[in-house]
Parts: C-alpha cells; structure tokens; sequence
C-alpha cells in the first residue's frame, strides 16, 4: 500500500517546514537575519495507463489516463533577501546597510566572507572587526586618541580629535552585491560565502550601480514577520497530524485485508 511512504513522505516535508520555522523564531532578533522559507515538489508518478495512449479494446484515445503519485520532498530552503527594518541605536560603531549590498568580512581561512550584521567592534589596536573579531575588508584601524568616529552614506569614515577642528578621513567602507543573492551559503555568525549559484562578489561604493548606502548609528533588524512564522507552525503541525492518520487509515485498511477470511 503506497499510502504509508505517501503520507511517511509528507510528514518528513512538515517536519521539515517545522525546523526552518523553528530556526526563523529562533532568530527573530538577530541582526540582519534573513527568514527562510521551505520549498517542496511532488515526487515520482506511477503511469498506470499513460494519457493519450490507445485503448487496446476499441482503439480510441485515453484522454486522462491514470498517474499515481508517490509524495513530496523538499527542494530548496529559500532565503527572503528583502530588508529587515533599520531600528537606531546611535552605536558609535553600529552601521546598517540600507539596500542592497554585504560587508566583506576576512576570515581566517583565507576566504571572504560576507554580511549584513553592522554591529562592528575594535580591537586593542583600533582595527574594525565584527563581533567574532574577523576584520572588515579594508581594514580600518581608528586611533587610539580619536574622540569619535563618523561615517557618511557612502561609507567614508572620519574620525574626530579633541585637539583639530577638522576630522581625519581614515579609510573608505566599501559594498559586495551579488548577482543571486539567495545563492549565497549561510555558514554561521551572519557571515555568507559566495558559491557558484551567487556568482562572485561585485564591489562598488555605496550607493553606486544599484548598491545601497550606509546609516551610521542604525542596526538592520530580523526580517522574520513572528505573526506569519506562528500561523505557518499551525499549518504545518496539521499538516503533519493529517499526514500520521493517513498512515492510521492505511494501517487499519491492512489489518482488515489480513483479517478476511
């Protein structure tokens, strides 16, 4: 009976709707993260009597025929690439990107990665770097007598001294774009790496050739909508319910063939 791997099938896909569901609330309050969504297909069909064959009794056109279907499996987890709001925070350090574009960040494999979280530290010797301490590409390193910092829409960063009246430009910030964005791979610490479904990284200054600009003192907030990801659970919890009495059903159906006497 094919109805027990059908509806195996489809609590496996709820299953999985429910972890990508569960990841999406598990961040709703990460900064610059992008919600998910589960993507599924039907699987294989069984073609017991193709559409449009002949009908070997009178020679005519079956015009349906009959396909059997064998369930769902999953083929993509998508990622909504659309802007999280931006909530200010007046971090001296804290810089939003609004629009498209990521901040290259230098890992210490060797590889670029690239992210949307803009909460930037320094370390003891003024480097800029993110919350794990990888540093921002390219580097900028904030004097240690620098009262504060600035950085305009097109991330040129000024750092501010007690003694001038003018400031000192310390370096220019620049953005990555990406021809597929949902291509990137998620490895962590909202760091993404490119693959060959993003293609490689484009860079450009901000708020050139379609990139966004800088919001010195903002934070990008989770794109996760906590209303829509709740009603998806429910959905996907009956789903899941609907698909286990399915596999009741069969089973019964079973137990009352092998009771025929």
């Amino acid at each position: 009976m094919n109805a027990l791997k059908i509806a195996a099938t489809g609590m496996a896909a709820q299953q999985a709707r429910v972890d990508v569901i569960s990841n999406n609330l598990a961040n709703m309050s990460t900064t610059g993260y992008n919600a998910r969504r589960a993507e599924f297909a039907d699987l294989h069909y069984q073609q017991l009597t193709r559409a449009g064959s002949i009908n070997a009794a009178d020679g005519t056109v079956v015009p349906a025929g009959v396909q059997m279907g064998l369930g769902v499996r999953p083929t993509a987890v998508s990622v909504n690439v659309s802007q999280g709001a931006l909530s200010r925070t007046g971090g001296d350090l804290d810089l939003a990107v609004e629009g498209r574009g990521y901040l290259e960040v230098s890992m210490p494999s060797g590889i670029s990665g690239y992210t949307r979280d803009g909460g930037l530290k320094r370390t003891g010797e003024g480097l800029l770097v993110t919350s794990d301490g990888f540093p921002i590409v390219p580097n900028i390193t904030i004097p240690e007598d620098a009262r504060s910092i600035s950085i305009n829409p097109e991330g040129e960063v000024f750092a501010y001294f007690i003694d001038r009246v003018e400031p000192e430009q310390l370096g220019q910030l620049t953005l990555a774009g990406f021809v597929n964005e949902k291509g990137l791979e998620a490895i962590g610490s909202n760091l993404f790496v490119e693959t060959s479904a993003s293609g490689g990284a484009i860079f450009g200054t901000a708020g050139e050739n379609g990139l966004g600009s800088f919001r010195h003192g903002y934070l990008e907030d989770s794109s996760v909508d906590a209303v829509r990801e709740v009603t998806e659970l429910i959905e996907a919890q009956r789903g899941y319910e609907l698909n286990a009495k399915v596999i009741t059903a069969a089973d019964q159906m079973l137990s009352a063939t092998t009771q025929i006497r």
